[in-house]
């Protein structure tokens, strides 16, 4: 038996919640499942908070939510306060660099993106190798706070080399 059922969710700490949400929302039709920590609530922090968690001395959540999309993994978001932040800029950084969501109207889904604020770094284009069937497209977005998300489509599914273990997951229609 595996140990791992599978990826539950993602997390993604940005500047302003309520901000990430609505770009989220408008943009790729997330659904919010739950606060787990909300402006109304004492900043979680301390220090116990610092070793569990691994955040700088003084560093505080101010907020969390968890946001659902579709058939796959969730997004956990959190908000600080009294934090020193950076952000990787590119897939070259060092770190989770992007999140993919997979779409079956590629237009329609990169239209709405752009109109609830994200900015395409290129223009769509070819998957690469065991990606590329017929009909395939992706394109890596800048979110408004300046996170990569990328949007692709591989309608005729991914091929695999014959030392594969797996095959990919990708979310069922709905």
């Amino acid at each position: 038996m595996d140990v791992t059922r599978g990826i539950n969710h993602i997390g993604l700490t940005v500047p302003d919640i309520e901000a990430a949400t609505h770009f989220f929302k408008k943009g790729l039709n997330g659904k919010i499942a739950y606060d787990s920590q909300t402006e109304m609530e004492a900043p979680r922090g301390g220090e116990d908070v610092e070793r569990y968690l691994g955040m700088e001395t003084g560093a505080k959540i101010i907020k969390k939510r968890m946001m659902v999309f579709g058939h796959g993994p969730n997004i956990e978001m959190f908000e600080f306060a009294n934090a020193e932040q950076r952000s990787a800029e590119t897939l070259q950084d060092i770190g989770f660099t992007h999140i993919s969501f997979y779409v079956d109207n590629f237009d329609r889904a990169l239209a709405q993106v752009i109109e609830a604020g994200g900015q395409p770094i290129s223009e769509p284009h070819f998957n690469t190798k065991y990606e590329d069937t017929d009909g395939n497209q992706t394109v890596y977005v800048k979110t408004p706070w300046g996170s990569l998300i990328e949007l692709q489509t591989v309608p005729n599914g991914y091929y695999y080399p014959e030392s594969s273990e797996a095959e990919v997951f990708i979310p069922p229609k709905k």
